[in-house]
């Protein structure tokens, strides 16, 4: 009754601190209410995308939690080079690549929306690279539960982090 605020919930705490993917909802969403695919998809997405932008704000304005969330995920290394390489002009266009494939591929796309904010990378690409990015990824997933079902499922649970990998790394080298 209330799947859609729950889904709403986790699609924005899992962009900014929670460590469950919104996939685990949105299978078994569309899968009871198949012909709802499209609002459940969109919903993960608009939530998911909102939720990086609070993750982008902690990264911003609050240093000390953001280095917290960074560490837990063993980045700050990364964060660190990639803050350097933005200052030398030579890291845009990585960082782009880096932001597109976390919020598409199983990486703790959280830890890159708050280093998005501590190396203050362009607020506006920020959310437009988002909203392709994670609306991409639940657009597939919701769509393939709705077409393949328990099928897709069971197929996801085996092989799924490996696809999105593999999906996301030819999507940005077509973009390079």
């Amino acid at each position: 009754k209330s799947s859609n605020f729950y889904l709403g919930l986790v699609s924005f705490i899992e962009s900014s601190f929670f460590p469950i993917p919104p996939d685990v909802m949105i299978i078994p969403m569309v899968i009871a209410k198949k012909k709802e695919y499209v609002k459940i998809f969109l919903i993960a997405s608009i939530f998911s995308v909102l939720g990086g932008i609070f993750g982008y704000l902690i990264g911003y304005l609050f240093f000390d939690i953001a280095m917290y969330v960074i560490e837990f995920y063993n980045y700050q290394d990364k964060v660190e080079n990639i803050k350097f390489s933005m200052k030398e002009g030579g890291g845009f266009l990585a960082w782009l690549s880096i932001l597109f494939l976390a919020g598409f591929t199983p990486l703790p796309y959280k830890a890159f929306t708050i280093s998005s904010g501590l190396i203050a990378f362009s607020f506006p690409v920020f959310i437009i690279v988002s909203l392709i990015s994670r609306g991409l990824r639940f657009f597939i997933v919701a769509y393939l539960s709705y077409r393949f079902g328990e099928l897709f499922t069971q197929y996801m649970e085996r092989h799924g982090s490996k696809w999105f990998t593999i999906i996301g790394i030819i999507i940005v080298i077509i973009f390079i």
